[in-house]
């Protein structure tokens, strides 16, 4: 029996191949901070819950585990998963949570459930991953999923497949999630399960523990802030001004304080003592001058000088802050000023490039310790291509003076784990 709670249900709307997103209203009530109680069997017996609900007209899929008790006709892989788990008391942290293989290589940080290494690869390669709606690109399950639903808490960027839903919380409850006016994922609801899907103690712990160790990089994450304990994001902006992008994303509202963003140019006679009063700051973002514009300085100037106040504006080592940076080149530093970044900051670069139908138009080099920089959507230049493009870009007027803030805006997403935003900037985000 399928137990499902609904505040208000619309009629049933047709989904559209073309659209890859479901989403209802975009400003949901809040739901209060509970804490969860794991010994309960299943959410629907948790009255407070329910109380929940009903007050705040958000609503909730909670499923019973007698919705798995026939065997599925094909006896393999997710559909087998379920009947194992529910009928043959198989333990899910023995089985795959994301395919169903009994192959398991870990767990998986966010929800009881197994991992294997192939599910895990793919898993840290979209761990941090946004697309140009603000929400993140793949299942916060299983790391996949070509239509996702979306979580409509105004905080939250997570979304879910159909098929994650189905097996794991009940056969029909993407249908019934995407008949529904709001929804609250199952990372923001106050009870810890739903069916098969159960949230792990202290998920935000495990994610970095999981990155930490499983992830081929020599820099770690921070663990993520709940929500009510993010504060707005304070930025030194040196020599490239991304006060726009900040702003189309939601991090900083149009006319706010000036203290909330610090741009210079000239940091020639920039001390120690000048940036610890200016700031904390939460991130640093330096580049080299944009292709064709006059500076007065070689780009390896550009580098030292960033890295020099990246020290300074660095918290202590103790401090469990997040602190994050980034450097972009514009392709200008030497392959030698390349090998002294990448030692002195301590990570190779990802090149992010700009493609319009198949012709290339813009790159750059990114050096940054914020997630997901580093992925497999950011891939090298040849020698051969990064000669053309620099011809090309030198060629044309318009390119040449466009700043390398617009390329690496949305590397900057990742952000809203930590810091908070203003939502009513976040959608659309416009290039």
């Amino acid at each position: 029996m399928t137990n499902t709670i609904p505040i208000t249900t619309p009629p049933p709307v047709a989904l559209e191949a073309t659209v890859p997103w479901l989403h209802g209203p975009r400003q949901p009530k809040p739901w209060p901070c509970l804490p969860s109680r794991p010994s309960l069997p299943v959410c629907s017996s948790h009255i407070p819950a329910l109380a929940l609900e009903a007050e705040h007209g958000v609503d909730m899929i909670l499923m019973g585990s007698n919705e798995h008790l026939h065997p599925p006709a094909r006896r393999q892989g997710r559909e087998l998963m379920a009947y194992e788990v529910t009928v043959h008391r198989r333990d899910i942290e023995a089985v795959c949570l994301c395919c169903g293989s009994l192959q398991v290589h870990t767990q998986h940080p966010l929800f009881e459930g197994g991992m294997c290494a192939p599910c895990k690869d793919k898993f840290l390669e979209a761990l941090f991953l946004y697309d140009e709606d603000g929400y993140q690109s793949c299942c916060s399950i299983c790391a996949s999923g070509d239509v996702l639903l979306i979580c409509e808490l105004s905080e939250c960027t997570r979304c879910y497949c159909f098929e994650c839903l189905d097996v794991l919380v009940g056969p029909g409850t993407s249908d019934k999630v995407h008949s529904m006016d709001s929804w609250v994922c199952f990372l923001c609801l106050p009870c810890p399960g739903s069916g098969l899907l159960r949230r792990r103690r202290k998920w935000r712990g495990q994610l970095k523990a999981f990155h930490d160790l499983e992830a081929e990089s020599p820099l770690e994450i921070y663990k993520t802030v709940p929500v009510w304990k993010r504060e707005p994001l304070r930025v030194l902006s040196l020599f490239g001004d991304i006060k726009q992008e900040l702003t189309n994303l939601g991090f900083l509202e149009a006319g706010s304080q000036a203290g909330r963003l610090r741009h210079l140019e000239d940091v020639t006679d920039v001390v120690r003592r000048d940036v610890e009063g200016w700031g904390p700051f939460d991130l640093v973002y330096g580049s080299t001058p944009a292709l064709g514009h006059a500076c007065n300085h070689p780009p390896g100037w550009f580098l030292f000088q960033f890295h020099r106040l990246l020290q300074y504006a660095r918290p202590p080592p103790s401090s469990p802050k997040p602190f994050f940076w980034m450097f972009v080149d514009n392709l200008l530093l030497t392959r030698e000023d390349q090998a002294i970044a990448a030692r002195f900051l301590e990570t190779e670069p990802a090149t992010l490039q700009e493609v319009r139908g198949q012709v290339l138009h813009r790159a750059v080099r990114v050096w940054s310790n914020i997630p997901a920089v580093r992925s497999s959507r950011h891939s090298a230049l040849a020698p051969e291509e990064e000669a053309s493009l620099l011809a090309h870009v030198t060629q044309n007027t318009e390119l040449s003076t466009r700043a390398s803030a617009s390329l690496v805006k949305n590397c900057f997403l990742p952000l809203r784990e930590y810091f908070s935003y203003f939502s009513q900037n976040s959608l659309p985000l416009y290039k």
